[in-house]
C-alpha cells in the first residue's frame, strides 16, 4: 500500500512530499492543474520571511524572533495562535540550506525601495522557479506524480483517513497530507462568505484572484461539510491586495499590485479619501488595502500621486491615468471634479511637512484633516499626476483547518492519527487577518515539512503495525 498521499501541488504540498520521501515513504502527489498551471499560488510568490539574529548568507543586518512576531501580531491584530506561530518564525530561521539542497537558489539582498533586504529572503527566478526545483527534485527522489488530478472527497473513519477519490479512483494509503489551498478562485462561495451589500451589490463580484484559477476550495468544504472538521478563521478574510482594476480575472501575480499608496492618497467612487495612507511601511501593510477597498462603493478605489513619487514605487505593468493638473485627472478617472478637488486641497492644507524619508517612518504628516495620513504626507502639487483605478485582489482565503504543532487535523478538538494539513488550508491558524510580506511561504514551508514528516511517521508506524499483526 501507498504510505503518504499529497494532494496539492504547491510549496506546501512539495515540501511535504519532499519530506515524506526523505523519510523513507512512498509518496503519490496529486495536482488538480495541468503541468503547465502547476504550484498553485506558489508560482506567483518571490521571497519568504526569514528570522534571523545576525546577518545570514542573503540576509543583512539581524531579524529577531521578537521582532518577527511583533510584526505579525500587529497585522493580525492578535487573531493568531501564538505557539504555532512562533513555531513557524522559528522554523524560516533553519529551512534555506534544506531549500537548497532541493535547487531552490536565492538571490542577493535587494536595496530600494522594497525594504525587505533584511526581513525576506528573495528566490532567483520567483516562486516558478522554486516550484520547478521543488518537482525536479520530488520525481528525481522517486515521488509519483499526477496532474490534473482533483480531489473531490475522502474516506475518513473515526478521525483516520482512509482513501481519497480522483475522478471515478479510489485511493489509499496509510497516511494523507492535504495542502490543496483555499477557495479564493470558487466565485459562488465568495458570494456566500462576503454577502450583499445594503445597496443589493454582491461585493465578491468585483474582487480579481491574484493567482491560481484551480483553488476551488472543493477538498475544505468537504472537510468542513461533510466530515465536520475543526475550523479555524473568517471566511472574509483573506490576502487581499488592492490591484490595478485592469488585471486579468486570475494568475495576475506580482505585477498587477499597485505600490503607490503610501505616496500620495486614496479616494473612492466618491473622491473622497478613506483610511491613514501612511499608516506603516508599505511590506507590512500592504496587503490591509484589498480589504479597505472591498468595503468601499463599488469595490473600487483611486491612488493618486504626483511627479514626486515617480520612481519610488515598484512600478506596475500597467501605466497610470496621467494628466497636467488635478481636475483634469478626476475628469478622465470620472470622478466628481468638485468632491475630488476639496479632498486635496483639504489634504494639501493639512499637509504638515518634516524631513520625507520613506525609508523610515517619518514625520511627514497631516493635521485637521480625516483620515489623517500619519507618515509620508507631502501635498500633491507637482505636475504630471497620475491615478491609477484599484480593485481588491484575493491571493489567498484564511478560513481553514485547524491544527496543533504536528498539523494535524482535529475532529472534535481531537487530532487525527494520519491526516495532516500545510499552507493555504491551515493559514487561518496563523494569520486571523492581514497579511506582512514572505509569511506566506513561511507557513507553508514550516508547516508543509512538518506534515510531510509526521505522515511519513505515521505510515511507517501503520506498515509495522500490519506486518506485526
Amino acid at each position: 500500500m501507498l504510505d503518504v498521499l499529497v494532494i496539492g501541488g504547491g510549496n506546501a504540498a512539495l515540501c511535504a512530499a519532499l519530506m515524506a520521501r526523505e523519510a523513507g515513504a512512498s509518496v503519490l502527489l496529486l495536482e488538480s492543474a495541468p503541468p503547465e498551471w502547476r504550484g498553485g499560488n506558489s508560482q506567483h510568490t518571490r521571497n519568504l520571511r526569514c528570522m534571523h539574529d545576525a546577518p545570514q548568507d542573503v540576509l543583512i543586518e539581524a531579524y529577531p524572533e521578537e521582532e518577527y512576531w511583533q510584526d505579525l501580531l500587529k497585522v493580525t491584530g492578535g487573531l493568531t495562535n501564538e505557539h504555532l506561530a512562533r513555531l513557524t518564525i522559528r522554523a524560516s530561521s533553519e529551512c534555506r540550506d534544506w531549500m537548497r539542497s532541493h535547487g531552490v537558489h536565492f538571490q542577493p539582498p535587494l536595496s530600494g525601495a522594497l525594504h525587505v533586504a533584511r526581513t525576506n529572503a528573495f528566490f532567483m527566478g520567483g516562486g516558478k522557479a522554486l516550484v520547478n526545483a521543488y518537482y525536479r527534485s520530488a520525481e528525481k527522489l522517486g515521488v509519483k506524480i499526477r496532474y490534473n488530478a482533483a480531489v473531490d472527497r475522502l474516506d475518513i473513519r473515526d478521525g483516520r483517513f482512509v482513501a481519497a477519490h480522483t475522478g471515478d479512483e479510489r485511493i489509499e494509503a496509510r497516511s494523507c497530507v492535504l495542502a490543496a489551498g483555499g477557495f479564493e478562485s470558487n466565485r459562488e462561495w465568495l458570494r456566500e462568505a462576503w454577502g450583499q451589500n445594503a445597496d443589493g451589490e454582491w461585493p465578491a463580484d468585483n474582487f480579481l484572484i491574484r493567482g491560481t484559477a484551480f483553488n476551488k476550495g472543493v477538498l475544505l468544504k468537504h472537510m468542513l461539510d461533510e466530515h465536520h472538521a475543526d475550523s479555524i478563521g473568517d471566511a472574509t478574510q483573506a490576502h487581499m491586495v488592492a490591484i490595478d482594476a485592469r488585471s486579468p480575472m486570475y494568475d495576475g501575480g506580482i505585477c498587477t499590485r499597485i505600490d503607490c499608496v503610501s505616496l500620495g492618497v486614496v479616494v473612492n467612487k466618491q473622491a473622497r479619501r478613506f483610511y491613514d495612507e501612511g499608516e506603516d511601511f508599505w511590506p507590512k501593510r500592504y496587503a490591509i488595502w484589498g480589504r479597505l477597498v472591498a468595503q468601499q462603493p463599488g469595490q473600487t478605489g483611486y491612488s493618486i500621486i504626483d511627479a514626486k513619487a515617480v520612481g519610488r514605487f515598484m512600478p506596475p505593468v500597467f501605466p497610470g491615468v496621467k494628466a497636467d493638473s488635478l481636475p483634469e485627472l478626476a475628469r478622465k478617472l470620472g470622478l466628481d471634479e468638485i468632491t475630488f478637488m476639496q479632498t486635496l486641497n483639504d489634504y494639501n492644507a493639512a499637509c504638515r511637512i518634516g524631513t520625507f524619508d520613506h525609508t523610515a517612518l517619518d514625520d511627514c504628516h497631516t493635521e485637521g484633516v480625516l483620515p489623517a495620513k500619519t507618515h509620508w504626507a507631502r501635498p500633491l502639487d507637482t505636475a504630471p499626476f497620475y491615478g491609477y483605478a484599484l480593485k481588491p485582489g484575493i491571493t489567498f482565503t484564511y478560513l481553514g483547518l485547524k491544527v496543533n504543532d504536528s498539523a494535524a487535523v482535529h475532529f472534535g478538538g481531537q487530532p487525527s492519527p494520519n491526516l495532516f494539513v500545510a499552507g493555504e488550508m491551515m493559514a487561518g491558524n496563523v494569520l486571523g487577518k492581514g497579511y506582512t510580506a514572505g509569511v506566506g511561504m513561511s507557513i507553508g514551508t514550516a508547516f508543509g515539512r512538518i506534515a510531510g514528516t509526521q505522515a511519513a511517521q505515521a505510515a511507517i508506524k501503520s506498515g509495522v503495525h500490519l506486518a506485526a499483526s
